[in-house]
């Protein structure tokens, strides 16, 4: 996710009454890297099939707007970044905000329509494309076609999909990579985990309005206030975090491949939690793209070998 401090550090004066971040890099510095990414990406799908529960109470947008809302306070405290920055980082800041809130925004509207499963395996499309579109080797058009094969195939086996739920999950898909690439921008131009904290609040500001004209007073009750924040950690503080980490301690091309698990995931979630059962030909389209993940990230290590650069490093974020 590329997000680091903005600008100076807070002061020693502060820090030196509750270092959380040093607290939190010692614990999690003892969890190997692998094992932080799969409990970040179970996280992040169990709390997003707890939020889908939540939609009755305070609709898609509303859910999206008390867990962004509450992971921006969170992150805000924990982080307490500098608000001092030059024009084009405020802008990159801004920017991967927006992006953030829509894909949110457009996952969730996915979510209320289609099963979980199959909303992720679509809207893992977006950082699939953004793989494959920056290489130029024949393999990664078998890749694509894999996915696109799998993707059509849950879509349209055993009853099919409602088509606004897919087309939800395709602009979640698009979005994400626009995420991941304002999230390079954003790692270039900052510094540890404060990039992540104003960024989160200036994505709660922007889905705010969405959540409040579809929710109204209901996000003020005391229960969906307690279950937001619950999303909110396990869909955004927790997978963001332990990721985070995990990236500063992997390579990016095993990072990329213990992510490609997220539609499965994802699809297990829905399936114990929520009771979505999918079939035998849509649980073998979601393979088709996990294994089409998994094949791009791989050739991804031959091309950087080539080239001496790193991968791509992206997050999941649904």
């Amino acid at each position: 996710m590329h997000v680091a401090q903005v600008g100076p550090g807070a002061s020693s004066s502060r820090r030196s009454l509750f270092n959380v971040e040093n607290i939190s890099t010692r614990a999690l510095g003892a969890i190997p890297p692998p094992m932080l990414v799969l409990v970040g990406v179970v996280s992040l799908q169990v709390g997003a099939a707890f939020a889908k529960q939540l939609f009755t109470m305070a609709g898609a947008s509303g859910v999206v707007a008390l867990r962004l809302t509450f992971a921006a306070v969170i992150l805000l405290a924990v982080w307490r970044p500098s608000l001092r920055m030059d024009r084009k980082t405020l802008a990159v800041v801004a920017g991967y905000g927006a992006v953030l809130a829509g894909m949110n925004v457009c996952i969730y509207q996915a979510f209320e329509r289609i099963p979980l499963g199959a909303a992720v395996t679509i809207e893992f499309l977006g950082p699939l494309a953004v793989a494959v579109i920056g290489s130029r080797r024949k393999l990664d058009i078998v890749w694509a076609v894999l996915a696109g094969t799998g993707v059509v195939l849950l879509a349209r086996v055993e009853g099919g999909l409602d088509w606004v739920g897919v087309a939800f999950a395709l602009m979640a898909g698009a979005l994400w990579a626009g995420y991941i690439l304002v999230g390079a921008k954003l790692g270039s131009r900052t510094s540890g985990g404060s990039g992540l904290a104003l960024g989160m609040a200036f994505g709660a500001l922007v889905a705010a309005p969405f959540g409040i004209a579809e929710a109204g007073t209901a996000l003020l009750h005391p229960a969906v206030l307690i279950a937001g924040l619950v999303v909110a950690l396990m869909s955004s503080v927790v997978p963001y975090s332990l990721e985070l980490e995990a990236l500063r301690r992997m390579p990016p091309r095993v990072f990329g491949v213990l992510m490609s698990l997220e539609p499965a995931v994802a699809a297990l979630a829905g399936l114990l939690v929520l009771g979505e059962m999918l079939g035998g030909w849509q649980w073998v389209a979601i393979g088709c793209v996990v294994i089409a993940s998994v094949g791009s990230v791989g050739s991804t290590k031959d091309r950087d070998a080539k080239s001496g650069e790193a991968g791509p490093k992206d997050t999941g974020a649904n």
